[in-house]
């Protein structure tokens, strides 16, 4: 699959700070990867989509929309029962983040392991809000770069006054610990049935990359690694909570019941249904 690199691929001005899409789309997209160079906001209108950004993954419908910080995630996007996708997307700099934080004096104290994507609720600010956007997409160029320079400053103080400070700071964060941020993304991607490419985009390095790092961290491949961790869930899942491989086989990463059983018995001498 193609990465996708935004705003550069929607044909927006690469010299705007601030920017403004309305995406809509009639073809839906499963574990798109994308690199994002700036800061979005995503206002979904239409459909679902569902984010895995580093160690965090979120799922959204036309209720909820996204903030998240630049970087590298993979996007899955669904449509809705009219056969429809549309988000609103606002893009914003590291620049443009930074000049509202001096500009109004902005301070907090500052954490260590700030998220890179925040879920928010709907209300009828947003709204109205959202509506306003696509009022100013119908203007002039020079118009909504003055105009989204002082809706970007309406959307970050409503919400910093809402849901507190925090999310602006994690806008801007940058961390020097890459082998904590490393193993956090690793360990929630346990479950997930995420390929070794996607991992590895996950944290920005090729494949071999990726697998040096790996190794370096946890002493045996991923391949290796990721299977045991996934058989000592479904272990833990037959004899703790007693449900049986059917009910549980792809919650633990395998595509069919038979590669289950086939590995979970290679593992611990018997099958599942012996263990129960």
């Amino acid at each position: 699959m193609n990465i996708l690199t935004l705003p550069n691929d929607l044909n927006l001005e690469a010299t705007q700070s601030i920017q403004l899409f309305d995406y809509c789309s009639a073809q839906e997209v499963a574990r798109q990867q994308i690199v994002l160079h700036q800061n979005t906001f995503s206002f979904l209108i239409e459909g679902t989509k569902e984010v895995v950004f580093g160690d965090i993954v979120a799922s959204i419908d036309p209720a909820k929309f996204l903030l998240m910080k630049a970087g590298h995630c993979l996007m899955t996007e669904k449509l809705s029962k009219n056969e429809n996708y549309r988000s609103v997307l606002l893009f914003f700099t590291d620049e443009a983040i930074h000049h509202f934080i001096q500009k109004y004096e902005v301070t907090q104290k500052k954490r260590h392991d700030y998220p890179s994507m925040y879920a928010f609720d709907y209300d009828d600010f947003i709204h109205r809000f959202v509506h306003s956007l696509l009022d100013i997409a119908t203007l002039s160029s020079e118009a909504q770069q003055r105009l989204l320079a002082v809706k970007l400053d309406e959307i970050l103080w409503y919400l910093a006054e809402i849901y507190g400070k925090e999310m602006l700071y994690a806008l801007v964060h940058t961390t020097d610990d890459s082998a904590q941020k490393f193993t956090r993304m690793i360990e929630s991607n346990v479950l997930r049935k995420s390929t070794l490419e996607e991992l590895a985009f996950l944290c920005n390095m090729s494949v071999s990359t990726f697998k040096r790092t790996f190794k370096k961290h946890y002493g045996e491949s991923p391949m290796r690694w990721f299977q045991h961790k996934r058989l000592e869930q479904a272990h833990h899942l037959l004899c703790v909570e007693k449900k049986t491989a059917s009910e549980i086989y792809m919650e633990v990463g395998y595509e069919s019941l038979s590669s289950f059983i086939q590995a979970y018995k290679i593992k611990y001498g018997h099958t599942p249904k012996q263990q129960s």
